[in-house]
């Protein structure tokens, strides 16, 4: 009832919204009776991925004419559109023009057509290697791929925009987002969604590294609440907020749950590490959003893995018969949202 309040009739742009953590909020927004339309160039997302009752374009951030109109003819503004730490490294110039470029087309068609909101979701990966934890929102940021470089460079627009222009923003940083509809055939796609193909299929569980880094594994309907709030609640404007459990789990730890989630018995392939393999740990401090606008995440690793096998059985994506030997693909663990 309070999403209906919030959103119910409101015109609704959500850019990356065939994406992962964009379908599910586009979900929630229809539910809510919001009018929601979906910018996304399909590069990572899918069509058949965005609900029924979303307007479709297809398109890219980077086309400032098309942001400046589809821009005006909403009030509220999630922008979730970006490329993700493997397509960033391998490209930096293409993450340059969609991450940084796309995010300043966004604000400043908002800023022109006077949007009551933008919500920008970025990453914990703007922290780099903290020096303590849990990771707090003020402290060091130290980006160490291209992706966390552009992701931070479109939070500092927002806040530039926020105190400069008076445009109402608020920033969340994901981090490591997880459940169903992650496809796991999309290559860019997490370390749950490949665990969980290779532990029901029966393959090993390669990890590259010895399986020791940490994350902070956090449920989609979780984060997609947190964003709902980001985008209503009066002190969210302005202000930037960790998305996470406050949980840090290891890779190794993840293996085990998934295996349990599956009913599976596991094997672990530990495999050479790699040049974006350099977060060695990583749990968000969520205190401030909590105490500023009063959410929590609700669903442990245990719910979260089980809902996410029910999903995959459901849709057919987990292989009903085990195939022996092999090794399932490798599990990256560095990345941290996927909302492209």
């Amino acid at each position: 009832m309070m999403l209906e309040r919030a959103f119910g009739g409101r015109r609704v742009l959500v850019t990356g919204g065939a994406g992962f953590v964009g379908s599910a909020l586009v979900r929630r927004l229809i539910e809510s009776g919001a009018r929601v339309t979906v910018l996304d160039d399909l590069f990572t997302g899918r069509r058949d991925a965005i609900p029924t009752g979303a307007e479709f374009i297809e398109g890219s951030v980077t086309d400032e004419p098309l942001v400046f109109d589809l821009v005006k003819r909403h009030t509220l503004v999630f922008h979730l559109a970006a490329r993700n730490i493997i397509a960033s490294t391998a490209n930096p110039r293409d993450d340059f023009k969609t991450n940084i470029g796309g995010t300043l087309n966004v604000l400043l068609a908002a800023r022109e057509f006077n949007t009551e909101r933008v919500v920008y979701t970025s990453s914990a990966s703007v922290y780099g290697n903290p020096r303590s934890i849990p990771i707090n929102e003020d402290d060091r940021l130290v980006p160490l791929t291209p992706y966390a470089v552009s992701k931070l460079a479109g939070e500092h627009y927002c806040v530039a925009f926020y105190e400069g222009y008076g445009l109402p923003v608020s920033v969340v940083r994901y981090s490591n987002v997880y459940g169903p509809y992650q496809r796991p055939e999309n290559p860019y796609c997490g370390v749950v969604s490949k665990f969980l193909i290779a532990a029901n299929s029966g393959q090993r569980l390669c990890i590259h590294g010895d399986g020791g880094q940490t994350r902070d594994f956090t449920f989609v309907e979780d984060a997609v609440d947190a964003t709902l709030l980001a985008a209503t609640h009066p002190r969210a404007e302005g202000e930037v907020f960790n998305v996470g459990t406050g949980v840090e789990t290891s890779v190794n730890d993840m293996a085990t749950a998934v295996g349990r989630a599956c009913g599976r018995e596991i094997v672990v392939d530990h495999i050479d590490r790699r040049d974006i393999d350099n977060i060695r740990r990583r749990v968000v401090n969520i205190e401030k959003i909590r105490h500023m606008l009063r959410w929590s995440p609700q669903t442990t690793l245990d719910r979260g893995l089980e809902a996410t096998v029910s999903w995959f059985r459901e849709t057919g994506l987990l292989p009903t018969e085990a195939q022996a030997g092999g090794c399932g693909p490798a599990a990256e663990p560095v990345s941290g949202s996927k909302v492209g």
